[in-house]
């Protein structure tokens, strides 16, 4: 079901399918509530599905010219709110990890598990900002060009033509995201906090799933964050779009998650 949530005069669009235990999808940077279509199927038949477009992406429209995570995160709770849900398990693909860190860091107390997909607890390098700066000059001067160079390089090299296919549908969603969207989505990653504490003393598990060939982040960084943490770690031998490259290994690993939790 399609619905929408005024929240400080803006629509929120999310969808919301099957009941049970709540669990809460999160896309990435560039994408939208469409990515999750396979593992919504999957697990709407065991538990209550809720998937939000975050700022600036898909059907939800911007909120300013700077989109935190925390104000992400608020969004996703006020959509908790309106459905009357308290605790819910978070799954957050890249961008939409960073937001589910952020709602953890927030509302701890309303977390039952945490799924960091690609994703990273610590904040940008300095080096990161960097990019994150060039990046938004490059939105800025053709951001339809920057949509169309980015999306394949999300993916393993060796991936690229294997699922053309694939990162044509990816490019054509991403595409849809405004221009203010995208900076407003690059300025907020750019200054998100460090959040990999919550990886080690979080009162909920956790799970990071790793692409081994991640070209967006780097593995043994990743791996790093989890030393000595609580957190559950399943490393994949591709890219930063395991939906994708690694798609029934990622969905196995996700429902056992939630299944165990």
């Amino acid at each position: 079901m399609s619905l929408f949530l005024s929240y400080k005069n803006i629509p929120i669009h999310y969808t919301v399918s099957g009941k049970g235990a709540a669990v809460v999808l999160l896309h990435g940077f560039l994408e939208n509530i469409t990515m999750w279509q396979s593992l919504e199927e999957i697990l709407n038949m065991r538990y209550k599905v809720i998937c939000v477009d975050l700022l600036g992406h898909g059907q939800t429209e911007n909120l300013g010219y700077v989109h935190t995570m925390v104000q992400m995160a608020e969004v996703v709770k006020e959509v908790l709110n309106s459905l009357n849900i308290r605790r819910s398990f978070l799954v957050g693909h890249s961008m939409g990890g960073y937001v589910a860190l952020a709602f953890a860091d927030l509302y701890p107390d309303h977390v039952k598990g945490l799924v960091l997909l690609n994703s990273t607890a610590r904040p940008d390098t300095e080096e990161k900002k960097i990019g994150r700066d060039r990046a938004i000059a490059m939105v800025k001067e053709n951001y339809k060009s920057f949509v169309r160079n980015s999306i394949p390089l999300l993916f393993r090299s060796t991936s690229r033509n294997l699922y053309a296919e694939e990162i044509a549908r990816v490019k054509k969603e991403a595409l849809t995201t405004s221009k203010q969207g995208i900076i407003a989505a690059l300025e907020g990653m750019r200054i998100r906090l460090d959040r990999e504490a919550l990886l080690h003393f979080g009162p909920y598990p956790s799970l990071m799933i790793l692409g081994k060939k991640d070209p967006v982040l780097n593995y043994e960084e990743l791996v790093a964050q989890t030393k000595n943490a609580k957190a559950q770690v399943v490393a994949l031998e591709n890219g930063h779009m395991s939906l994708i490259e690694d798609k029934a290994t990622t969905e196995n690993a996700i429902l056992q998650f939630i299944k165990n939790n």
